[in-house]
């Protein structure tokens, strides 16, 4: 072996020593850097036809294990989705207050009837009347309140959803451009192990926004597709496309979110996406809040209706010149058909509190008599101004039946004891909310009592424009359907709904329940969710759309943030009915008694009525109270919420879990690098050793010369 060859031996030996020495350095200098890789400097021998030349550092790579990758991605990308997910729930729970406490919202409804149990005792104290209604009030202005916010939740998921898309295509871009650095690098020769920790770093913050698979490309650098195989980065980068929906509410339809490939191929993103924290907003935003908010929107409609039940059963004291009942959304004619029982409308004296007028109606289905004398519902109104001979009058105008008293005399209505009136399990003045405490601003119960040959009040050719989503969020199909003429009935309606031509019958089905109430069933496991995209639908003549008057999509939602306490009993709470009308008392003697607080006992117990709850949310409905329902309600949103805790808690462990032994192998270990550092130190000087053995021997050489 000549001395030229020992040198260069010598100076391979001394070189890969300096390059293994730097790599220890870089990993001793960054043990405590988040997400740093290890490096690893592969060292090989030279050859030359057979003989050792001496060695080189190949490649300097980092200490990864795929394996070990993979599953940390996945639990870090699960462990965002869940804990975004608890995040927001938590700030909707938070909104209902202690559900234990006294302040609470599910407490504050147990005041309403407890404040009316009160007044029972002392039916004319102004005081005790006053605080009554004050604790109605209260318990909707806090139910507008929790529904604003539910919804300013969503809203702000939804700003997440957008800044996450953003962020997802800035970190795409910047993988995509340390992919090239990294392929030039190896193509070079040269050390890209900075530039791979940095891509590692980004793709471990990408997998938080949403599920991702990475593979190595051999050219160096990765290939990025999401769970479902959409390409993501490798060939180019994606770009995900998203456009926020602003001001949301309850009915609101959200935009898909869309992916371009590098090859241009369009997709919507949602379709397959699993985890991430994209997801946990999507779900959040299209799940979790709805269902909450259709809940409280149902309890707190059954409040005010059994507060109205019970008030539409009472009379104020005297009784008020005029009676002016909610928008019904049907004709009086629709409306009027079906009842059964019977009930009176009087006119009351204001000073002796005597009926001076009392007109008897008697229902059967679509028959009835007024004071003994054959109707029908299409003559009803004015047999029923004939019947009250000028003592009052009955009027019909946009939904509302009116009855005013002539004069200064006052108008009360009373069911009979024994068989008193029923529609869809309302009695007369109930339904037409002639004396309501609670007022609202939209129809609040869908379970009105209509039948396939009812006229549904909406003119052929108007539209309602129905969105069909997957549980994954994914838009699958807008359907318009044109309302069918020339009958208008119920019935042509929902045949006109239900087609799979024209219709929604690929995806679901309306039916028409026993209590007139249309609701929709998605068809597969699990059902698409529906949501009306546009209603251009008026009906005549309450002038309400079709998803108001049957609570379509997210409008049974909505309902939460309508209601108020009347506003003249608010202002006079004098005029709050507190009083029954006697019908048993002998002409000339007193109907209505100044003291009388048997309606307050109603109000009081209204709590405590078994009605039939809609479904909602993840609800199947069913019969119970409003205090029960509030109860169940209270501890299901306690429950969800801390079962989102557990998942967070869980998925953060399975998160951490993964990235201790993602670390252990891929970390620095300071003893290891010790000895590393001693065997490279050592492989240093024995090359300078060499080398100087090499030019000692050149020197003697010379030296004989």
């Amino acid at each position: 072996m000549s001395l030229t060859s020992i040198l260069n031996i010598a100076n391979s030996g001394l070189q890969t020593a300096q390059t293994q020495l730097r790599i220890v350095s870089d990993n001793v200098s960054n043990v405590n850097t988040p997400g740093y890789v290890r490096k690893i400097g592969d060292q090989v021998s030279l050859t030359s036809q057979g003989v050792g030349t001496g060695v080189e550092v190949s490649r300097v790579r980092l200490a990864t294990d795929r394996f070990l990758q993979a599953a940390s991605l996945s639990a870090g990308a699960e462990s965002s989705r869940q804990g975004v997910r608890y995040e927001l729930y938590d700030r909707i729970q938070s909104l209902f207050g202690d559900p234990g406490g006294d302040t609470g919202f599910f407490s504050q409804i147990d005041d309403i009837f407890s404040a009316f149990a009160v007044a029972a005792e002392d039916p004319v104290s102004a005081p005790r009347r006053q605080e009554a209604l004050f604790r109605a009030q209260a318990v909707f202005d806090e139910a507008s309140r929790v529904s604003n916010q539910i919804q300013a939740v969503r809203e702000d998921a939804d700003g997440r959803i957008q800044s996450a898309v953003e962020r997802a295509n800035s970190l795409l871009q910047q993988i995509e451009v340390l992919n090239q650095d990294i392929a030039r690098a190896k193509i070079l020769n040269g050390d890209a192990s900075g530039a791979e920790t940095e891509q590692g770093r980004m793709v471990a913050e990408l997998s938080g926004l949403m599920d991702v698979q990475v593979t190595s490309r051999g050219v160096g650098g990765v290939s990025i597709r999401t769970g479902a195989g959409v390409m993501l980065a490798g060939a180019g980068a994606a770009t995900l496309e998203y456009n926020r929906a602003g001001t949301v509410n309850a009915e609101t339809s959200f935009n898909d979110i869309w992916i371009t490939e590098p090859g241009g191929a369009k997709r919507a993103f949602a379709d397959g996406l699993v985890s991430g924290e994209i997801k946990g907003l999507m779900e959040l935003r299209d799940v979790d809040a709805p269902q909450t908010a259709e809940r409280l929107a149902e309890l707190v409609s059954h409040v005010a209706d059994e507060l109205n039940r019970a008030h539409n059963a009472n009379s104020a004291v005297p009784a008020p010149g005029s009676l002016t009942g909610r928008n019904v959304g049907q004709t009086l004619e629709t409306a009027i058909t079906g009842f059964t029982g019977e009930t009176t409308i009087a006119v009351v004296n204001p000073t002796t509190g005597a009926m001076t007028t009392e007109v008897d109606i008697v229902f059967s289905g679509a028959t009835l008599t007024i004071n003994g004398a054959a109707s029908t519902p299409a003559t009803f109104l004015a047999d029923l101004n004939t019947q009250l001979g000028g003592a009052a009058t009955a009027s019909f105008t946009d939904g509302r039946l009116t009855l005013t008293a002539t004069g200064a005399n006052g108008i009360a209505i009373a069911d009979s004891a024994t068989t008193p009136t029923d529609k869809a399990g309302r009695g007369f003045s109930h339904y037409f909310g002639m004396n309501d405490l609670i007022s609202t601003d939209r129809p609040a119960f869908y379970d009105q009592g209509l039948t396939a040959t009812s006229l549904h009040g909406f003119a052929a050719g108007q539209t309602l424009t129905f969105r069909f989503t997957a549980e994954s969020g994914m838009k699958i199909r807008d359907v318009k359907v044109t309302v069918p003429g020339p009958a208008g009935t119920v019935g042509e309606l929902i045949t006109a709904l239900n087609s799979t031509g024209s219709g929604v019958g690929s995806y679901g089905a309306f039916t028409l329940g026993p209590t007139g109430e249309l609701t929709f069933k998605g068809y597969g496991d699990p059902p698409a969710r529906m949501s009306v995209l546009e209603d251009t639908t008026t009906q005549s003549p309450s002038g309400v759309s079709a998803a108001e008057l049957f609570g379509f999509g997210g409008v049974r939602a909505s309902r939460a943030d309508g209601f108020t306490v009347r506003t003249d009993i608010r202002q006079s709470p004098a005029k709050l009915a507190l009083a029954k009308l006697n019908l048993a008392a002998p002409a000339g003697t007193t109907a209505l008694s100044t003291g009388d607080g048997r309606g307050a006992l109603g109000l009081a117990d209204a709590g405590q009525t078994t009605v039939r709850f809609s479904a909602a949310g993840d609800s199947p409905g069913g019969s119970l109270s409003v205090s029960r329902y509030a109860s169940e309600l209270s501890g299901e949103i306690g429950g969800r919420a801390q079962t989102a805790r557990s998942r967070q808690l869980s998925a953060q462990a399975l998160a951490t879990e993964a990235s201790s032994r993602q670390a252990n192998f891929e970390g620095v270990n300071l003893d290891e690098e010790l000895v590393l550092m001693t065997t490279y130190q050592q492989a240093f000087n024995a090359s300078a050793r060499m080398i100087q053995a090499a030019k000692d021997m050149y020197d003697m050489l010379l030296g004989m010369i």
